[in-house]
């Protein structure tokens, strides 16, 4: 039995990386709770692995960013399924779930990709995107207001970091205050997809109901909000069909809820753990920017992104052949010491931190920029006005049971 993931780093009490499979090793409880022993040694052992289930695993930084911008490497959705259905596996969640969604820019190649692409960068401008830095340091304050005022402990995953970026998005996207709540509940149902594809289906079906509702009013009567931007985009290219418009709209609004809540999560534990580096940032408010980088490179709550060979693809002296699975851990790239000088080091003026934590290329992730502004709202926040933060007394600490995944299921905190 292994000792419980604590806030206060006894995580490390797991001892050495156990042998055999090395991806069968990333679904242990041990790889749950510290991932980052068993990519190095997958770095140093079988940098280029092909697991037992025949998928392969890429975790260093050279192979991983140079795969990110091969079109041999496809997002494709129809080549996904069909390399999921070669493995065997259930794909009824998977299959049901994209076929809903149709082709977005996420699971699509060039030039369907190109295409989407810009209309979502036409609209999600950086000067939008920071116009929204002074609404987004008022919801953080709202926040922290209500977490203090309910006593001296919170979970911050369940106050701060799950309800920030929802608030933000249905600002962004014009959501109305009164349906926002909704919006909520949705998106939780989403989340149970592996659990209950018939409720997590229901609650897209709704979903998308709403949001081609909130598309047609934006059509009759714009705003000066992402889903008017989207929709007066559409009306300059023709080539846009409504279903890849409402698509876009699903995508962009779902897709950075999880993962700003957990880049917040990780951020904050990572800085508990080091005390010396949350001292510094203390001292020096000024080093958030920097710190965020370093933070997202440290523990990124995506751990890894999947591709599909399109044809055979040569890399470190394997073969991956056409219809093989590739899991990319981006994680294991920003631990690389080939890329960074002492990466197991929490360093939060580290420079030239040039991470992988938001991919490369073509899919680059659009929301990267506004999932690292509101985490530097929100951990510069909680830094400065709780200074007395720290881990709940007894607090242990649970991680969701995804490899791909790095996500506490909460952060009870003291202060």
């Amino acid at each position: 039995m292994t000792s419980p993931d604590t806030l206060d780093g006894a995580r490390d009490a797991a001892g050495p990386v156990p042998p055999g499979d090395l991806a069968a090793a990333l679904q242990t409880p041990e790889a749950r709770r510290d991932p980052y022993p068993f990519y190095a040694r997958m770095r140093r052992e079988s940098p280029v692995h092909r697991s037992a289930q025949g998928i392969w695993y890429l975790t260093r930084y050279a192979d991983v960013e140079a795969a990110l911008g091969d079109p041999r490497l496809s997002s494709d959705r129809d080549r996904m399924t069909l390399a999921y259905s070669a493995l065997g596996g259930d794909l009824k969640a998977f299959s049901r779930l994209t076929d809903r969604l149709g082709r977005v820019m996420s699971n699509t190649d060039p030039p369907d990709h190109a295409r989407l692409r810009r209309l979502a960068n036409r609209a999600f401008t950086a000067r939008r995107v920071e116009a929204l830095r002074d609404g987004i340091q008022r919801i953080v304050d709202r926040l922290v207001d209500e977490a203090v005022a309910a006593g001296p402990s919170m979970d911050l995953i369940e106050a701060v970091a799950s309800p920030l970026p929802l608030s933000v998005v249905c600002e962004l996207f014009g959501i109305p205050a009164e349906d926002r709540p909704q919006v909520k509940s949705w998106f939780r149902r989403f989340g149970r997809l592996s659990e209950d594809i018939d409720e997590s289906e229901a609650a897209i079906e709704q979903y998308e109901e709403y949001l081609a509702r909130l598309v047609r009013r934006r059509r009759s009567d714009p705003g000066d909000d992402l889903v008017s931007a989207l929709v007066a985009t559409q009306a300059r290219d023709d080539r846009l069909t409504d279903s890849e418009l409402l698509a876009t709209c699903f995508v962009l609004i779902t897709a950075g809820d999880e993962t700003t809540t957990h880049l917040i999560g990780n951020s904050v534990l990572a800085l508990l753990r080091h005390p010396g580096q949350l001292a510094r940032l203390r001292e020096d408010p000024a080093l958030i920017r920097t710190a965020v980088d370093e933070l997202t490179r440290y523990d990124t709550p995506t751990q890894a992104i999947v591709r599909v060979a399109a044809e055979d693809v040569g890399i470190g002296g394997r073969t991956l052949r056409e219809g093989e699975l590739v899991y990319l851990f981006l994680a294991a790239t920003n631990r690389d010491p080939e890329r960074f000088e002492e990466p197991d080091r929490l360093d939060l003026s580290r420079p030239g931190n040039r991470h992988l934590s938001f991919g490369n290329g073509p899919h680059f992730c659009l929301g990267g920029p506004l999932a690292r502004l509101q985490a530097e709202v929100a951990v510069g926040t909680l830094v400065r006005r709780l200074p007395h933060l720290r881990p709940a007394d007894g607090a242990a600490l649970e991680w969701r049971p995804n490899p791909l995944q790095r996500r506490l299921t909460a952060l009870p905190l003291s202060y």
